[in-house]
């Protein structure tokens, strides 16, 4: 049996209360969204606070605007990242089930949704707001990756999302049925990539920590759309990568296509998140040549 690392026995739930027949739980995960929004927040008031960050020395909104900003963000993570795991990943399953479509609770939700509710969100208010259309999503994207980072560690305590089976020794033996199907020897653990923390590591910890460096050490805030492209092409590249090592959605996996490839010829193709990230790099890398070539822009 080859090295792994067996999985920490950590609970998906701080804590439980039973009030009656009822039971109310505080997850990590919802702990991550809730950290997340808060850690957004703040970053996203103290960027405002610092005029000479933003063309013009005029930040372009108030830091207490950033309340109702949040509020029509949450919106949209909700409804598009639902939205987008009906659409991308469980079509034909929802269309004959509509009625469960409304039904987050049963889990099923999915970045590049939540990404295009967040856009379309942060679109509608600073138009509302007359605010500059880019340096809202400079402020916006600026504030993603620490929310990001903690929804894949809470990803990986609930011991969901793991990545494929792997001989390295740090492939973790994930608990439930499932993540020990892997087609190894009869009495031996499977171990499989802790893509979570891959993931939690490139969109999270690196692509975080070099967004801020751009803002307040290369003053990228003067270029609007700049910040924006860095956050969509690096996370399009990380989420690209780390493809490679997750374990795809059971729906695309098949006998003729084990590696659960969404678009392919002949087993060469992408998966679907991979799919969905190419728009992503292309766009972001759009945006970062566009800013460059105009610094001063204010659109």
């Amino acid at each position: 049996m080859h090295a792994l690392i067996p999985f920490p026995e950590i609970s998906p739930e701080l804590f439980s209360v039973s009030i009656g027949s009822f039971e109310f739980a505080l997850r990590w995960y919802a702990l991550a969204y809730i950290a997340g929004i808060l850690i957004a927040w703040q970053l996203a008031a103290m960027a405002l606070k610092r005029p000479a960050l933003w063309p013009s020395q005029t930040a372009p909104m108030q830091p207490k605007q950033v309340e109702d900003l949040i509020t029509w963000i949450i919106l949209g993570v909700v409804l598009g990242g639902r939205l987008g795991f009906v659409l991308f990943y469980q079509p034909s399953y929802y269309l004959s089930n509509p009625t469960e479509i409304l039904l987050i609770w049963q889990g099923g939700m999915a970045f590049h949704g939540g990404l295009l509710g967040v856009v379309a969100a942060a679109w509608i208010y600073a138009a509302r707001n007359n605010i500059p259309t880019l340096q809202m999503a400079d402020l916006v994207a600026h504030a993603v990756a620490p929310g990001l980072m903690l929804g894949r560690l809470a990803n990986f305590i609930n011991a969901e999302l793991w990545g494929r089976a792997t001989d390295h020794p740090w492939g973790v033996a994930f608990p439930g049925t499932l993540a020990q199907d892997c087609g190894q020897a009869l009495g031996e653990l499977c171990a499989r990539h802790p893509s979570q923390l891959y993931e939690a590591a490139l969109e999270g910890l690196i692509l975080g920590a070099l967004i801020l460096f751009l803002v307040y050490r290369r003053a990228a805030f003067l270029r609007p759309g700049f910040i924006t492209g860095v956050f969509l092409a690096g996370y399009g590249a990380a989420r690209f990568v780390v493809e490679f090592f997750r374990q795809p959605d059971l729906q695309f996996v098949s006998p003729g296509n084990p590696l659960g490839l969404a678009w392919h010829i002949d087993g060469y193709g992408l998966t679907q998140g991979q799919a969905l990230s190419l728009p992503m790099i292309a766009l972001g890398a759009y945006l970062i040549l566009r800013a460059r070539s105009n610094k001063m822009a204010t659109a």
